[in-house]
Parts: structure tokens; C-alpha cells; sequence
């Protein structure tokens, strides 16, 4: 009887450990970042990351008195069975109330049926190829897509005498998004499309594509190539093959002239023209609260970009469904609070469509400049409540 009574009242005791555990365990909000930290994108991994710092350095680390808790997940990619095994583990191990980051296409579709099956709110803060929102109900994006950003250059460019064009893409969904929407828009205001050239994602050598573009001789080349070292590469043969001087100018999406790797390409790319949602030169209130709070908050990355951005805008996101679940966070109840979801975001107003749950913002043209000895996307015309225009 006395051993009885020991054993129930251990049994108890552990009961109230486990209960008094499973309370605490409940006490944060975790979010899994997924992403590439290391390998050819890791700029892209860094800059989502440096947003995600800024917001919660801006608007501290709880929300509905639960701590919210970063996981990061580093894919080293475009890898998308590694992305799907890391979600995996998020989803099982880690028990993450959301699945955030994304740099990268193929990197999204791998997870998006882990989101669908796990019912847990997707938030893509990069990853631009238009079909990915369709991929789950779950997923919820805030950064933008390549139609809602190549289209309106189509119109534009025509209008400002650009007359035939030959396109660069990269050979995957986003530069194939590009190049699609693009050519729709250009040729249905009247301009003629003379080659579509498409180029590999991983290490690839712009030289020859670059001299078949002079041999057409067209009045602009338009590009889409990811941002960070390809933007660069691409800039480097435009130079040296000589395009400049043969009249040819480049026009694209701001991928190319992307505001972290701008400085590093100094004078070459002054001139070029791009159609995008966020410019570090942006004029607003919230731009400079935004440039002020990421440069506290990551003190050596270097200048924002438009990945800093939607991951500054996705954490807000998170925080708002958070705070109105009052930190019960249930992945049918997120969907709901994310369509429709307006936010003040330091590239102006943005909106996630409640149909598509693709951002709804403006598409800036702008053109690099220098302003005090440094090159920047000046933004001089835009296209208001821009949408994907193939959905």
C-alpha cells in the first residue's frame, strides 16, 4: 500500500512536470526560415534574414505575450529536396507554428505540399514565379511576382522608343515568368521581339549570349537574371562586348540592378532602366524608419534590398495574425486574417489579393543614377496597384 501511494504520487508529480512543460512549450510562437544561408544565393538567405532582425529589433520578440522564436534552415541552394526535407523536420521536430523565407523557386514548390498537408501558414518573402500561391492554400505571399513586375516595362519601353528588343532570361520558372509576360505586353503595344535567349541557373557564361545580342542589333536588350553575382556577371560582358557603344540599352526587372549589389557595379550600370516594387532611394516615412532600424540591426550587411524588405513585411505579417489569434495560431483561422491583409511596407502600400494571395502594389520605373558619388534606382513613373496580370 505505501509503495502504491509512492508510486501514484511520483506518477502525479511527473504528471504536473509534463503539464507545467507542455504550458511553457506553449509560450512561443516558432517561426521556420527557410532559406539559402550559404552556397551561390546566400545573399539571398542574409538579406531576408537582416529584415526579419530589423522588424523584431523594431517591434521586440513578442506578440499576444508568447515569444517568438526564429528557426533558421539553411538549403545552401536551389535545392528543393533539401528545402522539403528541412520543412519536414520544422513541421515534425520543431512543431513551428509557420514556414517563412524562400529565396528561391524550385526551393518553394518543394514545400508548398508539406504546407498543405500540415496545415501551417507558408510565407514566401521572395520566390517570384507566379504559379507558386497556387501550389497551396496555405501559402500566402509578400514579396512579388516576375508578371506583376515585367509586364508593365512591355507598354513603357514602346512607348519610349524602343522599338525591337531581345530577351536574356535565366532558364527556370521566374526568368520564363519574365520573359512571357514581357513579350505579351511588349508585342500587344507594338514592339517586335527579335530572339529570346534563355541562359542556366547555376555559373553561367553571359560572353557568347551577350555577342549574339550585339549581332541583333536591337534597340534594348530586356533581362531578367537573379539578384547578386549574376547581375554582375551580366553587366560585366554588356561592357566589355561593347553593347553600350553599338547603341544597344538594357532594360529589365530590378533584379538586375538590385540595390545590394548596385554599389559593387559602380558606373556600368548607369542608364539602365527597370520595372520593381522597392528602391533603397524610395521616399517615404517608412522607407527611412526601414534603412535606419536594418542598419542598427545588422550593422556590416551592407545596403537593404527587396528581399530585406518582404522579410521585414512578412514578419509583420506573422505578427499581425499572431496578435488577432491572440498567439493560438491555427493555420485555417492565419489564411483568413492574411487575405486582404494591407501593409504599410517601406515600398509603399501593398495588399495580399484574397483570391490569389499574390501582393497587390505599385511597379516603379526607375533609372540608375549617382547621387553623391554612388549608384542608386531613381524611381521617375509607376504603375499603381500593379497585379499578376496572368491570374
Amino acid at each position: 500500500m505505501h509503495f502504491h501511494r509512492l508510486f501514484s504520487s511520483i506518477a502525479t508529480a511527473g504528471a504536473i512536470g509534463f503539464s507545467a512543460f507542455g504550458a511553457y512549450a506553449q509560450e512561443t510562437i516558432k517561426v521556420g526560415v527557410i532559406a539559402p544561408f550559404s552556397g551561390p544565393f546566400a545573399n539571398h538567405g542574409e538579406m531576408i534574414e537582416g529584415g526579419i532582425k530589423a522588424y523584431m529589433a523594431q517591434n521586440g520578440d513578442s506578440v499576444a505575450g508568447k515569444k517568438i522564436e526564429i528557426i533558421k534552415k539553411d538549403t545552401t541552394g536551389p535545392q528543393p529536396d533539401v528545402a522539403k526535407r528541412l520543412a519536414q523536420e520544422l513541421v515534425v521536430r520543431d512543431k513551428v507554428d509557420f514556414l517563412a523565407g524562400f529565396g528561391l523557386t524550385p526551393e518553394a514548390m518543394a514545400v508548398a505540399p508539406i504546407a498543405q498537408q500540415a496545415k501551417k501558414p507558408m510565407i514566401i518573402m521572395n520566390a517570384a514565379t507566379s504559379a507558386i500561391t497556387t501550389k497551396s492554400v496555405y501559402i500566402a505571399r509578400v514579396s512579388h511576382t516576375l508578371p506583376q513586375l515585367a509586364a508593365p516595362m512591355g507598354p513603357w519601353a514602346f512607348k519610349n522608343g524602343i522599338k525591337k528588343v531581345v530577351t536574356l532570361v535565366t532558364d527556370y520558372g521566374p526568368g520564363i515568368d519574365a520573359e512571357s509576360a514581357f513579350k505579351q505586353s511588349y508585342t500587344s503595344a507594338g514592339g517586335q521581339v527579335l530572339e529570346s535567349v534563355r541562359v542556366p541557373l547555376n555559373n553561367p557564361e553571359f560572353a557568347p549570349f551577350v555577342q549574339r545580342i550585339k549581332d541583333a542589333k536591337p534597340d534594348a536588350v530586356f533581362v531578367f537574371v537573379p539578384a547578386g553575382e549574376q547581375a554582375i556577371g551580366f553587366m560585366k560582358s554588356y561592357r566589355e562586348r561593347g553593347l553600350a557603344q553599338a547603341g544597344v540599352k538594357v532594360i529589365g526587372t530590378g533584379d538586375l540592378t538590385d540595390d545590394y549589389v548596385l554599389p559593387a557595379m559602380g558606373n556600368a550600370t548607369q542608364g539602365v532602366i527597370t520595372t520593381f516594387h522597392y528602391s533603397a532611394a524610395h521616399e517615404s516615412v517608412e522607407n527611412k524608419n526601414f534603412l535606419a532600424q536594418f542598419a542598427k540591426a545588422n550593422p556590416n550587411a551592407g545596403r537593404p534590398n527587396f528581399m530585406a524588405v518582404a522579410g521585414y513585411d512578412g514578419m509583420d505579417a506573422i505578427y499581425r495574425v499572431a496578435r488577432q489569434l491572440n498567439g493560438k495560431i491555427d493555420g485555417d483561422k492565419a489564411m483568413e486574417i492574411l487575405k486582404g491583409m494591407k501593409i504599410d511596407s517601406p515600398r509603399g502600400p501593398v495588399m495580399i489579393d484574397a483570391q490569389t494571395r499574390d501582393p497587390v502594389q505599385t511597379v516603379y520605373v526607375r533609372e540608375v543614377k549617382m547621387v553623391n558619388g554612388q549608384p542608386y534606382n531613381i524611381e521617375f513613373d509607376k504603375f499603381v496597384d500593379a497585379k499578376d496580370p496572368t491570374k
